[in-house]
């Protein structure tokens, strides 16, 4: 799936690339520009902003509201609505911060870029091929694996 979030979905947005969908993400487009984007390039225009998406279906882009402050309820709400699962799958994965694509590298690679703490209690690492960033499944990846479990519980109620 292919997204464009506005500003108020930050959070919502490192989720679902997590996840190994392609979002735009920018605080500094205003709502014609986030339109003309969802158009043009196909994607689906996430968003708060009842306005917004009223304004976004009245010119025929597809568009979706999102009714809750809560990361689980529309996790649930977008994987109910575009039939996504909700399962972190790290050959898809895509990076949480710049939307690039992550890939397997070598501990060895990458060893005097993390802690010797990582190092020594972690062997599996990806490292996104545009800014870099490296990522391993450390103790927040509990957090992660909760929030999505309670995401899955909700889609089935």
């Amino acid at each position: 799936m292919k997204f464009v979030t506005d500003g108020m979905l930050g959070k919502l947005t490192r989720w679902l690339r997590m996840l190994g969908h392609d979002v735009e993400y920018t605080g500094s487009m205003d709502d014609r520009e986030l339109i003309k984007k969802a158009k043009k390039e196909g994607r689906v225009l996430l968003t708060r902003d009842l306005e917004l998406y009223k304004q976004a279906v009245a010119k025929g882009a597809e568009a979706f509201l999102m009714e809750s402050a809560d990361q689980t309820s529309n996790l649930a709400n977008l994987a109910k609505r575009f039939g996504f699962k909700l399962e972190v799958n790290v050959k898809v994965s895509r990076c949480p911060k710049c939307n690039g694509k992550i890939k397997v590298v070598s501990k060895a690679s990458i060893a005097d870029k993390i802690p010797a703490t990582t190092s020594s209690n972690y062997d599996e690492f990806w490292q996104c091929q545009s800014c870099r960033q490296i990522y391993w499944r450390g103790t927040h990846w509990k957090r992660i694996d909760k929030t999505l479990d309670d995401a899955k519980k909700t889609l089935a109620t």
